[in-house]
């Protein structure tokens, strides 16, 4: 199955089938002993949606970007035209994450959201 997604003015498609990317070396740290990072970043993503409080707009790029940089590797193409703030503030966000491998970016995932859960 191909998903078409479009992106500015170019359209880009990604298999379904095919593991997403990432750049860099893979970490083999975990958040919690004997956890399997994979499952706790899925549960992570799930919990994020149901938060007890709408986190402030800070918080809510990292989320972004911590999840952008695991799902996807670092960030690719250009930054959004001056009038997109949205879509600039998300892009230098996961800019910033250049580099972080997708073990470490799942980590810092899971951890913001459990300090979300917990307040």
């Amino acid at each position: 199955m191909t998903v078409t997604a479009k992106r500015g003015t170019k359209q880009v498609a990604k298999s379904a089938a095919a593991p997403p990317k990432a750049q860099g070396a893979q970490s083999t740290r975990a958040v919690s002993p004997g956890g399997d990072l994979q499952a706790q970043f899925a549960a992570a993503a799930a919990a994020a949606k149901s938060t007890k409080q709408r986190p402030d707009n800070a918080t809510m790029l990292k989320l972004y970007s911590y999840y952008k940089q695991a799902t996807e590797g670092d960030v690719q193409g250009a930054r959004p035209g001056g009038f997109d703030f949205v879509g600039g503030a998300k892009h230098d966000a996961w800019t910033k994450l250049k580099g972080t491998t997708r073990d470490d970016a799942m980590s810092a995932y899971v951890k913001q959201v459990e300090r979300l859960n917990r307040d």
